[in-house]
């Protein structure tokens, strides 16, 4: 995983609050897109960002593209993160 990609991408408020509404269940670009004052083309590219970073991955159904959370990406961050930080007690 390319942890650059993944900072950029949730650099955003735009795509943190896309991810935020992934955490409840798979969404359509359209159905995402109703949560915010952006054009659709703006939505197109904040997704485009979240999928190189593997952040959602997406799925077609028929006609429609489904975005979904990937959150392998998401623990194997909070997984760098914690270790990163240290084990608490042993600085104690």
């Amino acid at each position: 995983m390319a942890f650059a990609e993944t900072f950029k991408a949730l650099a955003d408020p735009a795509r943190r609050e896309i991810l935020t509404l992934l955490k409840v269940g798979r969404m359509s670009a359209g159905e995402i897109g109703s949560h915010f004052d952006m054009t659709g083309a703006t939505i197109s590219y904040h997704l485009k960002i979240l999928k190189n970073a593997e952040l959602i991955y997406e799925e077609k159904e028929k006609n429609f593209i489904y975005y979904s959370l990937n959150t392998s990406v998401v623990e194997d961050m909070l997984l760098w993160l914690s270790d990163l930080r240290g084990d608490q007690d042993e600085k104690n």
